[in-house]
């Protein structure tokens, strides 16, 4: 484990691994570095891989007040890390964050995985109040009651959320809940496209063939807010990749012939 410091003090910490162009990851809601190891680990076949854990989680520390743009910070200061231009690589809504510090820092390559925007009316009151309920949550310092909201937002049901309540997988959720709050704030609700439309980093954004038809509708969605970016689906697969196979789609934008960011 190496550390770098944010601008306003917060610790981050990350694993270095592989050799190759430097590409850092960015994690979803609800997880830290361990959670994307698989997926750093095949990466790391190809690139030399900073996996981090952001603010709040894992092994990092958080500095308050909050705001999106100490996110972008602590990206800046792992890029950094990095020595030179690097790719980045932004899961779910982690490829929210991704997007917002490639408008605003200088990186070789941005991978966008599935970022979870709708893009119909219903969908975005319903993301608005989503926001509304989490913050009230957390603001009464429910925890555990935040966690299982947002395990009602990404679709599963209440009897797979009460089994949940059982498994070892639970405590590590509840921990992480305050920053929920970080990654629905980089989301911003709608498709941000005045902001997106600024990114010139060469961008791909990629969406599971398998996944539900929201997420690859606001993945396309998302590819058209983006000058010049590249859409594309992986066939088969969920929100929950194979490693192997979204690695490959990555070193695939990345190396293959005629590609904009070879």
């Amino acid at each position: 484990m190496e550390t770098v410091t944010s601008l306003d003090g917060t610790v981050i910490a990350y694993d270095r691994l592989g050799e190759g162009d430097p590409l850092v990851l960015v994690a979803g809601a609800s997880c830290d570095r361990q959670a994307d190891a698989a997926l750093a680990g095949a990466l790391a076949e190809r690139f030399e891989v900073l996996n981090y854990d952001r603010r709040g989680r894992g092994d990092s520390t958080d500095t308050q007040p909050f705001a999106v743009d100490r996110e972008i910070e602590d990206l800046a200061a792992v890029l950094e890390a990095a020595h030179e231009p690097a790719i980045v690589v932004g899961l779910s809504s982690g490829a929210a964050l991704a997007a917002r510090a490639a408008a605003k820092l200088s990186t070789r390559a941005l991978v966008r995985w599935e970022p979870p925007y709708t893009t119909d009316e219903p969908g975005i009151a319903a993301a608005k109040a989503y926001t509304e309920a989490l913050q009230s949550r957390l603001d009464e310092g429910d925890h555990d009651g935040a966690f299982a909201l947002f395990l009602e937002r990404v679709g599963l049901p209440a009897q797979a959320i009460a089994g949940m309540r059982q498994s070892p997988f639970w405590p590590q959720g509840v921990k992480l809940a305050p920053t929920l709050a970080y990654d629905d704030a980089a989301m911003g609700g709608a498709v941000p496209t005045d902001a997106f439309g600024t990114i010139s980093t060469p961008t791909m954004v990629l969406a599971g063939g398998a996944s539900p038809e929201m997420l690859q509708l606001g993945a396309r969605a998302v590819a058209d807010a983006i000058p010049g970016s590249v859409f594309d689906v992986l066939d088969g697969q969920t929100h929950d990749a194979n490693p192997d196979v979204l690695a490959a789609g990555v070193a695939g934008f990345v190396y293959g012939e005629g590609s904009k960011a070879s």
